[in-house]
């Protein structure tokens, strides 16, 4: 099924997809770094941080094809984690850029981190089960 998404050869697939990956960590670690740059830190991080997410996110393109990306990211099983991904992606920038709210940016940038982990987990069987027995187990 995946070798029919995309007129991209396989190895040429792999590559974009490690490409588009590696490029959204730096961005978001470049992000983090320019946290602390005077006046403008605020912008630099919420901007790099939340376009090396959506790099992450759009490095699975590459393997499944777009179309076949976006029908499953609104599947039952991961529309609501998609939802807060996009949500805290907006948030994020709109605490730097219209509210101008340093903490208030952190925190969505960390709700961020937790809602695509949430999200990325929906794609290994049993993955979200084992995180939730995980968290049970230590919360009894």
């Amino acid at each position: 099924q995946v070798a029919d998404t995309s007129s991209l050869s396989w190895n040429t697939r792999i590559k974009g997809f490690i490409a588009c990956f590696v490029a959204g960590i730096l961005c978001s670690l470049l992000g983090t770094l320019l946290l602390w740059v005077p006046r403008k830190g605020l912008y630099l991080f919420a901007v790099f941080y939340t376009f090396g997410n959506i790099a992450s996110i759009g490095s699975t393109v590459f393997l499944m094809g777009p179309m076949k990306q976006l029908k499953r990211m609104v599947e039952p099983t991961r529309l609501i984690a998609t939802i807060m991904v996009l949500l805290c992606f907006t948030l994020t920038l709109c605490s730097a850029f219209w509210w101008h709210n340093k903490g208030l940016a952190l925190i969505f940038c960390i709700l961020q981190s937790l809602a695509l982990t949430w999200y990325s987990l929906s794609y290994i069987p049993f993955a979200r089960d084992a995180v939730k027995k995980c968290f049970s187990a230590c919360l009894e």
